[in-house]
Order: C-alpha cells, then sequence, then structure tokens
C-alpha cells in the first residue's frame, strides 16, 4: 500500500489555496488508481474544493468516461502526452471542476517497453480558460509503491503550479 501521508503538508497547501480562490478539483487517473484523489480527499476541507475523481485504468473506460478518442489511444498509446491531455481536457469539461489532474503512465514492474519503461508517467492539467499542460517524467524503476507515490507527488506540485498562475 502507497502511504501518502508525507504529502499531506503540500496537499493541505493545495486545500487551503484552492479554497482561497472558490477553485474545484477533478481527477483522471490510470496508473495511479486514484490515489491523487486520494491525498486530497484523505484530509480535512477537501470537500470544499474536490469536484470528482475517476479511475480510468483501461482504454474503453478513458474513451467512455473521458471521451478521449479511440483512435487517439490507437496512435500514440494510452501512455502518451497526447493521451493524458485529451483525459485533463475530458475531465475538466465533464466535472463541474476549475481544474483537472490527469496521470497515465505504468508503474510496474512489468509492462514497460525500451520506448516506455517502467516509470514513465505522464500528467497533463488542464483549467478553465487556460492552456493545458503537460509533462512527463521517467521516476527510477524503485517498484511500484516508490512509482506511485512520485507519481502523487508530481500530480500534487502541478496542481499548485495550475492554481498559482
Amino acid at each position: 500500500m502507497t502511504d501518502l501521508s508525507p504529502l499531506h503538508n503540500d496537499v493541505a497547501k493545495l486545500i487551503a489555496r484552492c479554497k482561497q480562490d472558490s477553485l474545484r478539483v477533478a481527477t483522471a487517473e490510470s496508473c495511479t488508481g486514484g490515489l491523487v484523489a486520494g491525498a486530497i480527499t484523505e484530509l480535512d476541507g477537501a470537500s470544499a474544493v474536490f469536484d470528482w475523481g475517476v479511475v480510468t485504468y483501461s482504454n474503453a473506460a478513458k474513451t467512455e468516461m473521458l471521451g478521449v478518442s479511440e483512435s487517439l489511444i490507437n496512435e500514440h498509446g494510452a501512455v502518451s502526452e497526447q493521451v493524458v491531455m485529451a483525459m485533463a481536457e475530458g475531465a475538466l469539461a465533464k466535472s463541474g471542476a476549475d481544474i483537472a489532474i490527469a496521470v497515465t503512465g505504468i508503474a510496474g514492474p512489468t509492462g514497460g517497453t525500451d520506448e516506455k519503461p517502467v516509470g514513465l508517467i505522464h500528467f497533463a492539467t488542464a483549467a478553465k480558460g487556460k492552456s493545458t499542460q503537460r509533462a512527463a517524467h521517467r521516476f527510477a524503476d524503485l517498484g511500484r509503491d516508490s512509482t506511485r507515490f512520485y507519481a502523487v507527488q508530481q500530480a500534487i506540485k502541478m496542481l499548485m503550479q495550475q492554481v498559482a498562475t
């Protein structure tokens, strides 16, 4: 089980900033399996800022729940900047949130390739009236729990960057 308690301080800052600016957050997660939503909702005050979160582990779920086109997934793969951006934009469009974070990647220990190794995680934030921001990180293959922890940490950081602008 991934221990997210070391992120409580950063999440508390995110919640406070979102409350201050009256912003609501949505999450669309694949490899993190709801851990970003869990990290946010674990703390008091989350109900004031958290709108909804979805775990779209399968390609069909990404298409059905977030509106990610099947052809985009077929062309670039589920672990790609194009798909994570579409996930974030879909979460923003389908939710009542002001900002959405999406995460997709390969947490391991299996599933990696030379082109897309274990530890490759793509992130995107979409916000009303702003361009979608994206990032990719290649975390060392330190095991599934560590990869997912660092992915959640990066997602919280990207949310903070988005609300700070």
